[in-house]
């Protein structure tokens, strides 16, 4: 039987922005008094993980390259899209993973090997690049990293190699298709990562409860860029099911379950995961709009062209007179907008505090995991590579 208890959608419930105000002492006092010796990076030991994710990645799109190629050339376009997804980003999921597993690895007949296990966490990336096309199609989304988003690669596919119909559809039916090769792909490579099957068994059960969350998640914000799910609250509730439970508590979970760890661990790593996930994804709507574009790979428009309704925007429309009101609703959302419009939105979300309480809260649900991970009844080595890693993903620049 399982040591891992199953983990539940209800667990998962967001704080209400009511919980959170300014970093008071009290918060500061729960902040981990670990100070790192070396830096993130190297606390967390990211290159070497980067490098082994990287590695497990490229050796599996190899194999279905050749597999897809030999179905038919023409299908090749389609894993080298996969690969150039997955090429990016910051591998914080598998870090996570990975030293959840490493905080309570065990010893004897349920140890699992490194290189394995480090397979297993890679599959994470594949999740990620589905979301991220998925997430591209609704929103619209001209770029990602630095390159063009899928269904605007794959519509210009379609004009270069002179075919028949609409190519905006075929490339938006391209992107769908690739997300969901990618989402396939994930359980491939988590299935022969070459775990025990006790392990995996024990990690299906949250690599489930994982993707049912992201999917519902996705929904949740067209539902809210509709009209539905409003204010605040409605935010962090897209916010905590759309990314953050699937980029730190998720994978976090996963490295218990893979290590057959008990409730205590299980518990303990809930504690760290939902306040950090939550921190992660505020960062990264506020880098969305006041970014650095070299570093970031997108323009910061584009979340203001899309309307995305990010707790930033939501605290603006609280506290915006009139005619702040006026502003956001004639640019959010409008393709035709310029960047004097864009740039006085950012105005507006500096003047009206919405920046400076979305920073607020990211130092305070970051102090909270930090706290959290001081406590945890996790290897020492571990505690020290999550701390750096609540520190990387809370004061990133992309």
């Amino acid at each position: 039987m399982s040591r891992t208890p199953t983990v539940l959608l209800e667990q998962s419930r967001p704080a209400g922005l009511g919980d959170t105000g300014p970093v008071t002492a009290r918060a500061q006092e729960r902040e981990s008094p670990a100070r790192l010796a070396s830096p993130p990076a190297v606390a967390a030991d990211l290159d070497r993980l980067r490098a082994a994710v990287s590695d497990a990645l490229g050796d599996f799109l190899d194999r279905q390259r050749t597999v897809l190629a030999g179905m038919d050339a023409t299908l090749v376009p389609v894993v080298d899209e996969v690969r150039a997804l997955a090429a990016g980003g910051k591998r914080l999921r598998p870090a996570f993973a990975y030293w959840g597993w490493r905080g309570a690895r065990a010893s004897g007949p349920d140890a699992q090997d490194d290189a394995a296990v480090l397979r297993a966490v890679s599959a994470l990336e594949f999740v990620h690049a589905s979301a991220l096309v998925h997430d591209d199609v609704m929103d619209g989304a001209r770029t990602r990293r630095g390159r063009p988003a899928t269904h605007i690669g794959f519509a210009a596919r379609h004009a270069g190699d002179g075919l028949d119909g609409d190519g905006d559809l075929f490339g938006t039916g391209a992107a769908i298709l690739i997300g969901d090769l990618a989402l396939v792909w994930s359980d491939e490579l988590l299935r022969c990562s070459g775990i025990s099957v006790p392990a995996l068994i024990r990690a299906r059960e949250v690599w489930d409860v994982m993707r049912t969350e992201v999917t519902a998640g996705q929904y949740l914000d067209l539902l809210r860029a509709a009209g539905g799910l409003p204010g605040p609250d409605g935010a962090l509730t897209v916010a905590r099911y759309k990314s953050a439970g699937y980029t730190v508590q998720r994978p976090l979970l996963l490295g218990a379950a893979i290590a057959g760890a008990g409730h205590d661990v299980v518990d303990a790593y809930a504690a760290i995961g939902l306040p950090l996930g939550e921190a992660f994804q505020l960062r990264d709507d506020v880098l969305g709009v006041f970014g650095d574009p070299a570093v970031t790979g997108k323009s910061v428009d584009d979340d203001l062209r899309e309307g995305k309704q990010t707790l930033l925007i939501a605290l603006a429309e609280q506290e915006a007179d009139a005619a702040g009101r006026r502003l956001l609703d004639d640019v959010l959302g409008d393709p035709a907008a310029g960047p004097g419009e864009f740039d006085a939105v950012r105005e507006l979300l500096e003047s009206t505090g919405a920046r400076a309480r979305v920073e607020e809260r990211i130092a305070e649900r970051t102090a909270v995991a930090r706290a959290a991970i001081d406590a945890a009844p996790i290897a020492d080595d571990a505690r020290l590579a999550l701390d750096a890693l609540a520190v990387a993903a809370t004061s990133r620049t992309a």
